[in-house]
């Protein structure tokens, strides 16, 4: 499909959750910010497209300080609206287990789930389960009320001593400010770059593109994603969708994550990233949006550094 504007329907109330129980199918860098200098990969990726209508969750923060409106659709991460209600920026963010020699299962290929919405109706959770029946990943998703940022918090729970050994990997398939790149079909391309401004490597993918086919829409502003979890990744890859620089066909054709690809400029992109897990198997994410890497960056961090018990308190407490 080609990539131009949409109109988004949602609830009147969009501060509260809308869960539901489902199986999932088989089916330019900113100056101020270094990052890692491996040449990009010359492809664009395969053709982007919009991801599924049909959402397990709706939310966001009950205050005008947090702009971000998430969505959950085939049990994982799927639209998230930033800065504006009619901005897409994500077609998938979903986790990739494998053994490192034999398998690797994607979430919305080799995995069920269960959505349910808490008491207050605010938080959603997705309960994920292997169809080999070797482990479980429960994972909740809120936004940050301070911040302009998704935040979920996970936990891999094994199921087999085997398990306990597994390998966890996050996918972001970003489609940065509703553009997704990947081909002349597109209303416009994607970049991904690794910053290392903080320290620890962080996957970014923008779009400074505010340019639009839509009538009466001239309010586009550059659009940055940052995703950062509470502990440093183990790896970072950026590639093209579908090609061999992609994480996911990595780890599908040799479990592994292959280095060297820190930047994919002009094109359907992606991010995979390794996850550190710590001593309970939790760990939580935050996905940060501005519209400079910088800022993308710091909001991310922001969210990742605080404890999610806090975070979503502040967020039912709305």
């Amino acid at each position: 499909m080609r990539r131009f504007a949409r109109s988004v329907v949602v609830p009147l109330s969009v501060t509260s959750v809308v869960a539901a129980t489902a199986l999932a199918s088989s089916a330019g860098v900113s100056a101020a910010a270094p990052a890692v200098t491996a040449a990009a990969v010359p492809a664009v990726g395969a053709l982007s497209h919009f991801d599924q209508a049909r959402k397990d969750c709706l939310g966001t923060a009950r205050n005008t300080t947090s702009k971000i409106w998430y969505t959950v659709a085939n049990g994982v991460l799927s639209d998230v609206y930033a800065p504006t209600i009619d901005t897409t920026n994500v077609e998938t963010m979903q986790y990739v287990v494998t053994d490192g020699s034999t398998f690797t299962d994607l979430q919305t290929r080799d995995m069920t789930y269960t959505v349910k919405a808490d008491p207050s109706g605010m938080l959603c959770t997705v309960t994920t389960s292997a169809n080999s029946g070797a482990y479980q990943l429960v994972s909740s998703y809120a936004t940050d009320p301070n911040r302009n940022s998704v935040v979920v918090h996970n936990r891999f729970v094994p199921l087999t001593a085997a398990a306990r050994h597994f390998k966890l990997f996050v996918r972001l398939d970003a489609t940065v400010g509703g553009n997704g790149g990947g081909g002349t079909e597109n209303a416009g391309a994607d970049n991904a770059v690794i910053d290392t401004s903080t320290g620890s490597p962080v996957p970014v993918s923008y779009d400074t593109n505010t340019a639009t086919n839509a009538a009466n829409r001239d309010y586009a502003v550059p659009s940055y994603l940052a995703l950062r979890a509470d502990r440093p990744f183990q790896s970072v890859n950026s590639g093209f969708v579908g090609t061999a620089s992609d994480g996911l066909v990595q780890l599908d054709t040799s479990h592994t994550l292959a280095g060297g690809f820190g930047t994919a400029m002009g094109g359907n992109v992606e991010q995979t990233a390794g996850i550190s897990l710590g001593g309970d198997r939790s760990f939580t994410l935050a996905l940060g949006f501005g519209t400079t890497q910088n800022q993308a960056v710091k909001v991310a961090h922001d969210s990742a550094a605080r404890s999610w018990a806090s975070l979503s308190a502040a967020y039912e407490f709305g």
